[in-house]
């Protein structure tokens, strides 16, 4: 009996759990089955031939010797670049270095812009890859972007995602500085990027960019 208990609690702890509401709005707990690496997933499947070809159309060209032995995924937020028509591309690393003022950037006010991210992903798949980017002004919330990316494979070279074009507020009130919040996580609720900044709208675009 004691055997039963103990082989009953390794299962328990190797569970991945998730939480869902039922028709009435009551959390119920869903247990998925355990997470298992990818690399393993890969060795138990090579026999069974119309899995691994269901896999590999999933995964694409996978270095397998490049993935790693945990079962969670990882995603590195390498930089942001935010483009604007007859402007040069302006490149962030992640996390964002201030200027002197404690700006990560500037935009010129009236002017069209769009992001662009640039991404890694290892280990394993990142299932419902999302990002949130909530702005305020003086104290008061203006923009609260969500935007849903995808599921990813891991590989070594960067995924690249581009928003559409947006256009900063104009006027003299939109001028001044912003305080966002930009934030990714997946579908499991785990973040790998959560960062701070401060960003200004100005009358021209500064000189240095």
């Amino acid at each position: 009996m004691d055997d039963k208990k103990e082989e009953h609690e390794k299962h328990d702890g190797a569970d991945h759990e998730e939480e869902e509401e039922d028709e009435e709005g009551n959390k119920r707990t869903v247990v998925l089955g355990p997470q298992v690496p990818l690399k393993e997933q890969l060795e138990l499947d090579k026999d069974d031939e119309s899995l691994r070809r269901w896999k590999e159309q999933l995964l694409g060209q996978v270095d397998t010797e490049q993935l790693g032995e945990t079962a969670e995924p990882e995603v590195k937020v390498l930089n942001l670049t935010i483009l604007s028509p007859g402007r040069p591309d302006l490149v962030l690393p992640i996390p964002f270095k201030a200027d002197e003022k404690g700006y990560a950037f500037a935009l010129k006010d009236g002017s069209p812009y769009s992001f662009r991210f640039s991404f890694i992903v290892s280990n394993n798949i990142v299932s419902g890859l999302k990002y949130t980017n909530t702005v305020w002004k003086t104290g008061v919330r203006v923009e609260n972007q969500k935007m849903m990316l995808g599921t990813f494979s891991p590989q070594q070279e960067p995924y690249i995602y581009e928003g559409e074009e947006e256009t900063t507020p104009a006027g003299i009130f939109a001028r001044g500085s912003y305080s966002a919040k930009l934030k990714f996580f997946d579908d499991d609720g785990k973040s790998y990027l959560e960062m701070s900044y401060y960003f200004e709208i100005r009358k021209e675009w500064p000189a240095s960019q």
